[in-house]
């Protein structure tokens, strides 16, 4: 199993939309990438590390995929749609990350 992380950062003037993230883009990404798309998660960053500090994250998308392969085939034909909506709910440019789920 695979964890596809994408990060939105925080600072300047980041801004996100989370009603519709979860109302409107995760659905439209789980509906596109089918059933070789195991779950998601959504995270929404509350504070950093230090008391009063900022979220380094104002948010953070998860999806899950029985192997690299499996979201590499499944989301290449839709790449261009799900990254046309970002402008919808963000500003910020966001960060991918591809884990192996250990546990």
């Amino acid at each position: 199993m695979i964890k596809v992380s994408v990060m939105y950062p925080s600072g300047g003037d980041g801004k996100f939309d989370m009603d519709y993230y979860t109302g409107t883009h995760m659905p439209l990404v789980r509906k596109l990438l089918g059933s070789p798309l195991k779950n998601i998660a959504v995270e929404q960053g509350l504070a950093g590390g230090t008391p009063g500090s900022a979220p380094t994250y104002l948010a953070m998308g998860h999806l899950y995929f029985d192997s690299v392969e499996s979201f590499q085939t499944t989301s290449a034909p839709h790449a261009q749609e799900i990254l046309g909506d970002l402008p919808n709910f963000t500003n910020t440019q966001p960060t991918l990350q591809i884990s192996a789920v250990k546990l």
